[in-house]
């Protein structure tokens, strides 16, 4: 195959191991598709991957890859894919081990990539699968969130916090959330309320959620459980041993590590198409230019309200 362009770094560490290079793409193996990549969109999982953080998953082999979220049109498909065709425009995710998403084509996996609504942007649809799918599957999965029932959301303005407001709200239920106080506005414009900072006193929202969902990892659990109904659920997304422990031997306690489900991206697809879900976009970079805009995102924190999105077309 020709030689493409994507970041990559060769050997793990800070943003000055990013590096926009050459590299010749593998076909798509059995169950994998080759996506001619239209859109690609940050998390903060990207810096966490490169600067070696998650290494006893991904290994030590160089170069490696950045990205995961993307949206573009199919090239070519591996044996036994049925369900994408080339020509499709699709949105999904890369291999966490892989990686690739800041490229001009990544390979993924079918069971990773959905067909892309047509009423949506490569843009808009390239921010949807992580956030999406951790949203749709805290709320949707063990939890199961019905029509009249309550959701509290630590950190609603955040991505998964607005991915999760807003699918709740399109189900029927009731929002609630935190937010820095300057956002408050912004925040009940979604449609939330009660709407509170982030250092409330959560005996004021005693046993009034069925579903407190903590997506910033600083809601303490004895605030969690206050404001749970008694049949009520606390899910938490940013994992740790301790977490990790305390949910082993309490039912009412989730840690949340999303998995790659293709009816829940679809879903989340879905409701993106339909207008139910929107999630801001704060700035857009071309790929010549996304080293230097992933080096800000992670040292500076800017640009705020929204997603980087770095664009190949």
């Amino acid at each position: 195959m020709a030689t493409t362009r994507r970041i990559q770094y060769h050997e793990y560490g800070g943003p000055e191991v990013m590096r926009l290079e050459d590299f010749e793409p593998v076909r798509p193996g059995p169950g994998q598709v080759l996506v001619r990549v239209r859109a690609a969109a940050v998390n903060p999982l990207d810096w966490k991957i490169r600067n070696g953080t998650m290494k006893l998953m991904t290994g030590r082999s160089f170069p490696r890859a950045m990205g995961n979220d993307f949206a573009g049109v199919v090239e070519a498909v591996g044996e036994g894919v049925t369900r994408i065709r080339v020509g499709d425009e699709v949105l999904g995710g890369a291999q966490l081990k892989a990686s690739g998403a800041f490229a001009e084509v990544v390979v993924a996996e079918e069971k990773a990539v959905v067909r892309k609504p047509e009423g949506l942007s490569f843009e808009e649809a390239a921010v949807l699968p992580t956030v999406g799918i951790t949203a749709y599957q805290a709320l949707f999965g063990k939890n199961r969130v019905r029509s009249g029932q309550a959701v509290f959301v630590h950190g609603c303005l955040g991505g998964v916090g607005r991915a999760a407001t807003q699918l709740a709200l399109a189900r029927g239920a009731v929002v609630g959330g935190s937010c820095r106080p300057a956002s408050a506005d912004v925040a009940r414009d979604l449609g939330l309320s009660p709407v509170v900072g982030f250092d409330f006193d959560p005996r004021r929202l005693g046993e009034r959620f069925d579903v407190v969902l903590d997506t910033a990892g600083t809601l303490p659990a004895k605030a969690a459980r206050t404001m749970l109904t008694p049949g009520g659920r606390v899910v938490d997304i940013t994992p740790t041993p301790a977490k990790f422990a305390r949910s082993a031997v309490s039912a009412r306690y989730q840690v949340l590590i999303a998995q790659s489900v293709t009816g829940d991206l679809e879903e989340v697809a879905r409701a993106a198409g339909q207008g139910a879900l929107r999630l801001p976009i704060a700035r857009t970079v071309p790929l010549a230019d996304a080293v230097d805009a992933l080096a800000e995102l992670e040292l500076k924190g800017t640009p705020k309200g929204g997603k980087l999105v770095i664009t190949t077309g």
